[in-house]
């Protein structure tokens, strides 16, 4: 997605440790304009998967899972990273760690919102190792429910996450994939289903 590249090449801050903040149109101030934009590409690039539900993690996946799911006309479901008394009945449980955080979450969710009959699309904001997408993946797969695709607004490619899924089967598409990032540059990867 050429804009998405624009976006990142005009805003995106490289940080040591390639990590890449974005949170001035991303995740945690959100160009809901752009973001839409986003989600219609999401659907542009699923649209023939019979996707009854959309399943992401907390917390910055939500918005864009969100308006993704306006296109769709169905539900999110996220997965959240800390139980609270709200959560009743039989839960899912997996563990993530998370890049950027550095840490190792237990992410849980209730069975009632993924069953045998859901068709789940994934989304997300970005993708690293692939942690977040396995542990999601091992959800839905827990529910004997089908993985129809994978969507993920950014990947770094030069990490493992997005071609060890691939490797595994998923339907990943990623809107943007750094192929290259030092502290003062980025090397996008050219995308065989790119429309702009």
């Amino acid at each position: 997605m050429k804009a998405l590249e624009e976006r990142i090449l005009k805003d995106g801050q490289v940080r040591p440790g390639h990590i890449l903040k974005v949170d001035n149109f991303l995740n945690h101030q959100m160009d809901i304009a752009f973001i839409d934009e986003i989600g219609r590409e999401f659907y542009r690039l699923f649209k023939d998967k019979p996707i009854n539900k959309i399943l992401t993690i907390e917390a910055s996946g939500i918005g864009i899972a969100c308006l993704t799911a306006r296109y769709f006309g169905v539900p999110v479901v996220f997965a959240k990273k800390s139980e609270s008394i709200n959560l009743d009945g039989s839960l899912y449980q997996t563990s993530v760690r998370s890049y950027t955080h550095q840490r190792v979450y237990n992410v849980i969710m209730a069975k009632k919102f993924i069953t045998p009959e859901d068709h789940v699309l994934v989304i997300d904001d970005f993708m690293a190792n692939g942690c977040a997408a396995r542990g999601l993946i091992d959800i839905i797969e827990e529910a004997g429910a089908t993985l129809e695709g994978i969507g993920i607004v950014i990947e770094k490619g030069f990490q493992r996450g997005g071609s060890e899924l691939r490797a595994r089967g998923c339907d990943l598409k990623s809107l943007a994939i750094i192929e290259e990032m030092s502290d003062d540059s980025l090397t996008f990867a050219p995308l065989d289903y790119d429309a702009d």
